[in-house]
């Protein structure tokens, strides 16, 4: 398993637009990836499921992933949430 946690510090969180971008990275790794706010959690891979996470701004958030590439998917997903806006 390898994880991160971090703070969104994109200015309207992870809205549509962006979420959908990072569903469609996610979804280029083998690795299972859930991503967790407080007590839910969502599949990295499911945008709908993203969505009900809620994701604003100053959020802790934590990327988990489980398996081959987990490493290289914690790693692009956490550069990809770090470089939004």
């Amino acid at each position: 398993m390898a994880s991160t946690t971090m703070v969104l510090q994109a200015e309207n969180g992870l809205h549509l637009r962006p979420a959908a971008a990072f569903v469609k990275l996610a979804q280029g790794f083998e690795a299972d990836i859930v991503v967790s706010s407080g007590s839910m959690q969502a599949n990295a891979k499911s945008l709908f499921k993203l969505q009900l996470l809620g994701l604003a701004k100053g959020m802790e958030m934590r990327i988990e992933a489980y398996g081959k590439d987990e490493d290289v998917a914690v790693s692009t997903l956490t550069t990809f949430l770090t470089a939004l806006k």
